[in-house]
C-alpha cells in the first residue's frame, strides 16, 4: 500500500511565526456578538436547546426509557 507524506503542511496562519491568541479586543468583540445573538433568540432558543438534549438523553438510552414508560401502563393494565 503506498502512502504518500507531504514534508510541509498545506495552511497557514495570520499568526505571522507569533503565537496564535487572542487578543482581549478579540475576546471582548465575540462576547458582544454572543449577547447579541442570544438576546434575539429568547426564549424559544432555551427552548429548542432543552428539547434537543432531551432528545440526546432519551435517543441514547432508548431502550431503558421504554421500559420504564411501559412500567407504569402496565402496573396499571394488572391492577384493572
Amino acid at each position: 500500500m503506498k502512502t504518500d507524506v507531504m514534508a510541509t503542511p498545506l495552511w497557514s496562519t495570520a499568526s505571522f511565526g507569533e503565537a496564535a491568541d487572542t487578543s482581549p479586543m478579540e475576546l471582548s468583540d465575540l462576547g458582544e456578538h454572543l449577547q447579541h445573538c442570544s438576546a434575539r433568540s429568547g426564549r424559544w432558543a432555551r427552548l429548542r436547546c432543552a428539547a434537543e438534549s432531551m432528545n440526546g438523553f432519551v435517543s441514547t438510552r432508548l431502550v431503558t426509557t421504554l421500559a420504564l414508560l411501559s412500567l407504569p401502563i402496565l402496573l396499571l393494565a394488572l391492577l384493572l
